[in-house]
């Protein structure tokens, strides 16, 4: 069956021999194939849908506000006024009080915002030889040229030649690594390291006892931004917090934001500016020319608004601990099994079960779709666990036990 449709991350000569996997419908943490099987969505879209599927409370919304106002530029001086009100409720709930919100279209659009800002932050503080941004090995930062520049995945960088001069990766798990780094290179001319809390797309790697404290710490005793990815950690998924900076108390100069501010349902993201960083910009006669037609989406800040009530109505973040401590010892027992070789989970509503041979992600993701999970694979073989705060302990458990099913038949 040739596929029309290119599908990103994906072997298409696989997917137009084999046909497409079609999604038909989801309600809560259940999706449809157009073949009418249910499957599990254990990895809640791509870490998105947070409040789960078929909120029509969402829906709802944004249908009022674009037949009100679709949508208006953003620039100068104008904004929709919904916008506006999105903005101010980000502020109350961002890691550093004061905060400001640049809005983008996603993940990778929030990358690019906080890497130019970086610079432009520098370049306005008389500093201009301060342009290299950091990132980590097996980080994931979006696909556009900064993210992909600074991705610690090569399999995302090779074929592309050098995209951005002024990029550099150190290691994932060593803070010291950052350190040897700034003394290599010279204070004077690194910009900003951007850090996952939680490492996602590389395979779902939790942060090493004491190492954020660490390296925030080294960022600011040598005048380095530290900018949080948290466009997988953030608005609940790190569970109990709204963000991962808050549970780590990292207090950033950045924070990337997307996926679970509309859980998906629109797309929009956000980038959260520390007050120190905005002040040049908010001084009088700096321009910042940057921004995108649909950044702050009026229709897309519908869903943000009603996205965020069923959060806080439904106390969704504190439901995203309970499926931490669900996820940790439904897994468990999954460590033993021949075809796995470690579990990583612990700290939100996101786990993976790393897979004894990487060669195999295909042959389980196959196979958890045999038995009724819709998955996907990470980093090395990760099978990534990231689902809806909507998942309720006796489906988390039932998840683990197809899992285990799925796996018994990898191996059989």
């Amino acid at each position: 069956m040739t596929s029309t449709l290119w599908h990103g991350f994906a072997d298409m000569g696989a997917v137009s021999a084999n046909g497409p996997f079609a999604i038909a419908r989801g309600e809560g943490v259940h999706i449809w194939d157009t073949e009418g099987k249910q499957y599990l969505d254990s990895t809640a879209g791509l870490w998105f849908t947070n409040v789960g599927h078929g909120r029509t409370e969402i829906g709802d919304a944004v249908g009022r506000q674009l037949g009100t106002l679709a949508h208006y530029s953003g620039f100068g001086d104008i904004a929709p006024a919904i916008t506006i009100e999105l903005a101010e409720r980000l502020g109350e709930i961002a890691p550093v009080p004061g905060s400001k919100v640049f809005f983008t279209s996603g993940g990778s659009d929030s990358i690019d915002t906080a890497a130019k800002l970086a610079r432009r932050y520098w370049h306005e503080k008389g500093l201009p030889d301060k342009k290299l941004i950091v990132g980590r090995t097996k980080a994931y930062h979006g696909m556009h040229v900064a993210g992909t520049a600074l991705s610690g995945l090569p399999p995302n960088r090779d074929g592309y030649g050098e995209l951005m001069a002024d990029a550099a990766t150190i290691d994932w798990d060593d803070a010291k690594s950052l350190l040897g780094l700034i003394e290599r290179v010279g204070a004077d001319s690194v910009a900003a390291f951007f850090c996952e809390p939680v490492i996602g797309a590389g395979g779902v790697y939790l942060p090493p006892d004491g190492y954020l404290s660490e390296i925030r710490q080294i960022c600011r005793d040598h005048d380095v931004l530290f900018v949080a990815d948290e466009v997988v950690t953030g608005f609940g998924r790190i569970g109990g917090s709204w963000f991962a900076s808050q549970r780590f108390d990292l207090a950033p100069d950045m924070v990337t934001t997307a996926k679970g501010l509309t859980s998906g349902y629109v797309p929009m993201g956000a980038v959260f500016i520390a007050p120190h960083i905005a002040e040049p910009f908010y001084s009088g006669g700096v321009w910042w020319r940057h921004g995108y037609t649909y950044g702050g989406h009026a229709g897309a800040a519908a869903a943000a608004m009603a996205n965020l009530d069923i959060i806080e109505r439904e106390g969704l973040v504190g439901e995203a601990k309970r499926i931490e401590s669900d996820l940790h010892t439904a897994l468990a027992p999954l460590a033993d099994h021949a075809a796995v070789s470690e579990i990583r989970s612990g700290i939100g509503a996101i786990a993976a079960v790393q897979l004894a041979d990487p060669a195999t992600a295909p042959a389980a993701v196959a196979a958890l779709r045999a038995h009724g999970v819709s998955g996907r694979a990470a980093g090395q073989g990760a099978l990534q666990i990231s689902p809806a705060f909507v998942m309720t302990t006796e489906q988390v458990h039932e998840l683990a036990q197809r899992i285990g099913d799925a796996l018994d038949h990898l191996v059989s």
